[in-house]
């Protein structure tokens, strides 16, 4: 333990911490502690955060990720624990809160702990699901109360309608609203509803009251009636901060019997104002287009048509020259090209004509004993007479010496 200094008259903040770390754990190694769940929190890194409070005070509480799988139920918010554990001191912050190593049910925590149970099964079943909850009508005509005809709740729901819409027809069916009887005369109350078709929407509801005084909004029987029922359904149930598991199986919950009255009566004021709001805005929207079209019906005179359409036929006059120009210039590069292929090939043809190889001196020699053409001195004789065709007339001619291979005969 830390102590002040010979003459030192005050205690330093680390000091005083450690001096009160040392005497509370110390003190309460291990301790047994009764409250109420608050600011519930699971961390990231998988430790759990909440408090414990009763009437009066409030302590922190710590419950590490190894500690977590030895727990048997589910840690909610209004759930009365007794947790066990040890008391330490943080000081980086100064306080104190519970390391806590178990946690036990204590009282209404049983109860919680079989709600949570029985939440947990429906909504397996898919009793909550968003997909089949039906949407609430914006103007009812009739609304079906379910609720008790002496209660809180109905007295707001009535004070509510005469304040907003007092064209509604309201039929009360009257059931309790807590006891052991409780939720099987709802549930009955709800099939009575929707087999003779009393409302347009149907509202369970009672005003607030201890987790006791509820519990029939948190029977099964409760949940599945509305689930069942074809009319959309609006729980109101308890105070604002109470989410019974009959406003989990509703169509809509509402935090207050009064909130609920609001959803179904629409204020005749309100319609009036709205509809009148949205005829000014209408017309004012039609005014807007009409004067827009005025403004594009003014382009449309004689004079502006006969000018767009002059500019309209100038454009593609325009595009049509330069077509045609194009056509035009394709043609005569085609043409040029091929005269120019043309006078090629007559070339080659005249400068391999036989009449063009005459004229280059050379001639055609035929024997006129055999008629043939002579390409070599085979087969020519001493004294055979010759024809020589020349570029320009012939010659006759007598053989009188044959060379061959470079021998003379």
């Amino acid at each position: 333990m830390q102590h002040k200094e010979k003459n030192q008259s005050f205690y330093t903040v680390s000091q005083i911490t450690t001096i009160i770390r040392t005497i509370l754990e110390d003190e309460f190694p291990e301790v047994a502690i009764k409250g109420e769940i608050s600011n519930f929190r699971p961390s990231s890194t998988g430790h759990y955060y909440f408090s414990l409070k009763d009437n009066d005070a409030l302590i922190s509480v710590v419950m590490f990720k190894s500690r977590i799988p030895n727990l048997n139920f589910k840690l909610t918010d209004g759930m009365v624990v007794i947790a066990k554990g040890a008391i330490s001191v943080y000081p980086k912050r100064g306080t104190y809160q519970l390391i806590c190593e178990t946690v036990e049910l204590a009282g209404e925590g049983d109860i919680l702990a079989l709600i949570e149970e029985r939440k947990r099964k429906l909504q397996a079943e898919g009793l909550f699901d968003q997909s089949r909850k039906k949407p609430i009508p914006i103007m009812p005509n009739r609304i079906a109360v379910i609720t008790s005809p002496t209660g809180a709740a109905i007295r707001d729901i009535l004070r509510v309608l005469k304040r907003r819409n007092m064209g509604i027809n309201l039929i009360i069916l009257p059931a309790p609203v807590q006891g052991d009887d409780a939720a099987e005369i709802i549930s009955q109350q709800l099939r009575v509803a929707n087999k003779y078709k009393l409302g347009d929407v149907i509202i369970v509801t009672r005003g607030g009251g201890s987790l006791e005084d509820l519990l029939p909004f948190y029977e099964e029987s409760v949940a599945r009636a509305i689930a069942e029922s074809e009319i959309p359904v609006i729980s109101a149930v308890g105070h604002e901060i109470d989410v019974t598991i009959s406003d989990l199986a509703a169509d809509v919950r509402a935090p207050t019997p009064s909130a609920a009255a609001e959803m179904v009566s629409a204020s005749r004021e309100e319609l009036l104002a709205k509809v009148t709001y949205l005829e000014n805005f209408l017309l004012s929207q039609i005014k807007q287009r009409l004067e827009r079209y005025r403004l594009i019906m003014n382009n449309f005179t004689t004079e502006n048509l006969n000018r767009y359409f002059k500019l309209m036929v100038e454009r593609y006059t325009i595009r049509l020259d330069d077509a045609r120009e194009q056509i035009i210039n394709s043609i005569a590069h085609i043409f040029k090209d091929k005269k120019h292929r043309a006078e090629i090939a007559i070339n080659t043809i005249i400068s391999s004509s036989p009449q063009e190889t005459l004229r280059r001196g050379f001639a055609i020699v035929e024997n006129k004993k055999t008629g043939k053409i002579l390409r070599t001195t085979k087969g020519v004789s001493l004294q055979d007479t010759l024809n020589i065709t020349l570029y320009q007339g012939k010659l006759d001619a007598t053989v009188t010496a044959v060379e061959n291979q470079g021998e003379k005969k």
